[in-house]
């Protein structure tokens, strides 16, 4: 699987694109990752949403396999 990404719905821009749209040359340069349809976006937002909580789910039972097992010790 590819590289996921949660932030296809905001503006990236650089430093020298920054730096223009704050003395406001050249109009707006803030390039947005569109879609097609509002659906397409919703949907695409809420795969990589679980995906992402797929990942966090799997990292925190992988930290927990390594944690030491606590003893009972009523038995």
């Amino acid at each position: 699987m590819g590289c996921i990404h949660t932030d296809f719905l905001t503006a990236s821009s650089s430093f020298t694109t920054g730096m223009g749209s704050a003395v406001a040359i050249g109009g707006n340069f803030y390039g947005f990752n569109y879609s097609k349809t509002p659906d397409e976006a919703d949907a695409r937002a809420l795969r990589a949403d679980w995906i992402m909580i797929g990942k966090d789910l799997s990292d925190v039972m992988k930290k927990a396999e390594s944690q030491p097992k606590c003893l009972d010790l009523a038995k």
